[in-house]
């Protein structure tokens, strides 16, 4: 979609499965016409590439890509899900799936992220957002409508609405001053296609059809059932005469008992028919509509189009994170490092379960993380159901979140931008591959620790349930081992307190539970050695095996 332009260098050219998912179905000269030509006086050559890349090796990647296979244990399958609920036309699933691997491209949408903060200029991107809404659905009703000239009109329509979407965006960007790479550099760019050539020959044609159009005048008479068309020729107007009649039997207000017509977008086949008589009298206004849509059949500009899908990936964002907010939880925008593996976050939480309560008007327990000097992996021990598997998705979930260059749960956090993201969480036996759980089991963590790299976070959830205490201790030592080895960072959620005590490399978390009610859980999770006692009674708590319970089952 979109020809080509003259206005601006294009530094790459998008793969075809990251182009708009859907086909697009005159005011006083701006400050940004006038700033653009005085750069392309100086010789200036504005280039953008994405205001989701910062450069094209961040990306669009040439295939597109699916979803991670971590998706569904940390809960992100229902993140994008409902982060993209009303967005459906945009197609945004897949930017979600697309991560960053440099610390630059991170900062570079952390930056739009803070710009879109900013009342202005994000006003400015929603109601642009919302004028090319206008241009796909006049296009659209170009494309679904039957006959020609009504499609051409409709035509010519969606490029009236979109030179005007584009002229009052330039405006809206130079007045808001955003500080990020991204949009400044889009800002620039397109003062430099609204200043450009093929801009102005395009606005030219439409005016010039508009106004060609504007000067058709005619009469029709009916008789009967037959409807005769012929050239305005000095007629009296017969409305105006009626009203002038009547007007002087007018007594003061009196009720209105006008019916209002529906302005239908369709022609019926006789409104069709006295068209065509009109456009064979007066043939010029309709040759030139004609010709203008062959002219400007892509008369949008590809980089607008791609700008126009990839900002709803912000919008969706911030969308998202509106429950959250209104509950009084708090987000920020982590300090990223390809180098440093110091871990702190403060107050985070699941986003994806905290995004569910907060619409419930549940309240959310936060919790704290860290890790400095050679600390990598978080061992997390406690009662069931004490908060330890969310706490193990909360982890997964910033760092991901962190690779997209978006604000994370918590009010600060330190992160490291790891390369890859492991997850090994239980799953139902499958019967139908002949393998036992443990077994299962093993090929998975063995996948995992082939592929698993200095830079990777390894996720492990009450692995080897299935097996001895022996026998899991055993297994569960020598891959938290490997994970030491490669100096991965990890959660290892598990019943065995031994694996907080590996070495140095391993910190100790506890979930805890009420000082008050044993079976009742704080779902704060702590950093403090495991002791076993406060799950050892909510255990025995829960099955009736405490000495209080047993002795009253003895008496009765």
């Amino acid at each position: 979609m979109g020809g080509r332009t003259d206005h601006a260098r294009l530094t790459c050219v998008w793969p075809r499965w990251w182009r708009f998912p859907v086909r697009y179905p005159v005011a006083m000269r701006s400050r940004g016409v006038r700033r653009a030509r005085e750069r392309r006086a100086e010789g200036a050559t504005m280039a953008f590439h994405s205001i989701l890349f910062e450069t094209p090796g961040d990306g669009p990647p040439p295939v597109q890509p699916g979803e991670p296979e971590f998706f569904q244990d940390l809960n992100l399958n229902q993140f994008v899900k409902d982060a993209t609920t009303g967005f459906e036309e945009y197609d945004l699933g897949p930017f979600f799936y697309v991560e960053l691997h440099r610390e630059s491209a991170v900062a570079y949408r952390q930056a739009v992220m803070r710009d879109l903060d900013d009342d202005d200029v994000l006003l400015c991107v929603q109601a642009f957002a919302a004028a090319m809404r206008k241009v796909r659905a006049c296009v659209g009703e170009a494309e679904r409508l039957y006959y020609v000239r009504q499609k051409q009109w409709w035509f010519h329509a969606a490029t009236s609405v979109y030179c005007q979407a584009v002229k009052v965006f330039a405006a809206g960007l130079l007045d808001g001053r955003p500080r990020s790479g991204g949009l400044t550099a889009f800002s620039a760019w397109l003062a430099d296609y609204v200043a450009s050539d093929a801009f102005a020959m395009l606005e030219r044609d439409i005016d010039a059809v508009r106004t060609a159009l504007e000067s058709v005048r005619y009469c029709y008479r009916v008789h009967g059932n037959a409807v005769t068309v012929f050239n305005f020729d000095g007629e009296s107007d017969y409305g105006a005469y009626i009203l002038e009649i009547f007007d002087r039997f007018k007594q003061g207000a009196v009720k209105n008992h006008g019916v209002e017509f529906r302005d239908w977008p369709e022609m019926n086949h006789v409104e069709a028919q006295v068209l065509d008589c009109v456009a064979e009298l007066q043939p010029d206004p309709f040759a030139r509509l004609t010709e203008f849509r062959t002219r400007h059949e892509h008369f949008l500009d590809e980089t607008i189009a791609a700008f126009d899908r990839e900002i709803e990936f912000y919008l969706a964002f911030r969308r998202y994170m509106q429950p959250c907010r209104d509950a009084g939880l708090p987000f920020s925008y982590p300090s990223v490092s390809a180098t440093s593996k110091t871990i702190r976050c403060e107050s985070t939480y699941d986003i994806v379960l905290a995004h569910k309560l907060s619409a419930d008007k549940i309240g959310v327990v936060c919790n704290d993380l860290r890790l400095d000097g050679p600390e990598r992996i978080f061992v997390v021990s406690g009662p069931n159901n004490g908060g330890k598997t969310t706490f193990a998705r909360t982890f997964g979930q910033l760092h991901y979140l962190a690779k997209l260059g978006l604000p994370v749960p918590g009010k600060q956090a330190q992160l490291f931008l790891c390369d890859r993201i492991f997850t090994h969480f239980e799953r139902e036996e499958n019967t139908l591959d002949l393998r036992g759980k443990l077994q299962d089991d093993l090929m998975r963590i063995h996948a995992i620790l082939a592929k698993a790299t200095s830079k990777s976070v390894v996720l492990v959830n009450e692995i080897f349930s299935s097996t001895t205490l022996s026998d899991s201790l055993f297994l569960c030592r020598r891959i938290i081992g490997e994970l030491i080895e490669r100096d991965s960072l990890g959660v290892c959620v598990t019943f065995i307190e031994e694996l907080a005590r590996l070495g140095p490399q391993t910190v100790s978390m506890v979930s805890e539970i009420s000082a008050n009610d044993p079976s009742a859980r704080t779902f704060r999770v702590r950093r403090r050695p495991a002791d076993g006692r406060a799950y050892a009674v909510s255990v025995a708590e829960q099955y009736g095996l405490t000495y209080e319970r047993i002795k009253e089952r003895l008496a009765s």
